[in-house]
């Protein structure tokens, strides 16, 4: 028996304000919009593979998402660390911390807030990605 993780449901406000943070700022594409009773869903992926995100706005919310404590962090594998921040400040996500580069780990990290709170970790590996896992700088 094989396990591979596949998708995983996030909820937005506002399905265009998300979708202009993943798809614009990101640069991740859009598989598929779908509406159902109570909620529009639309799934992104990167063209070279790793898991999916799906988003999810149910009609019936009106607020902020309420984070409680169980989601701490997205992580991102990008090819340019600065240049994705710096895409994401002109968007006009909050800055956590200005891409750092990690004496422990060869990686230079930033993270943001998307437009719904989520911290999102931009992570840009100096030495590759672990074997299985794409790597924005070999695609």
């Amino acid at each position: 028996m094989t396990q591979i993780l596949a998708q995983y449901c996030i909820n937005v406000e506002d399905m265009d304000r998300a979708l202009g943070f993943w798809v614009d700022v990101c640069e991740l594409e859009l598989q598929h919009r779908l509406e159902i009773p109570g909620a529009l869903e639309a799934v992104i992926q990167s063209p070279h593979g790793g898991s999916r995100l799906q988003l999810a706005q149910h009609l019936d919310n009106e607020g902020p998402i309420d984070m409680g404590t169980a989601m701490w962090k997205i992580y991102i594998n990008t090819s340019d660390c600065h240049r994705l921040y710096q895409r994401a400040m002109d968007a006009g996500c909050e800055s956590v911390m200005e891409p750092t580069h990690l004496d422990r780990w060869p990686v230079i990290m930033a993270y943001v807030k998307d437009f719904d709170g989520y911290l999102i970790e931009f992570v840009e590996h100096k030495e590759g990605t672990r074997p299985g896992i794409p790597d924005p700088k070999k695609v």
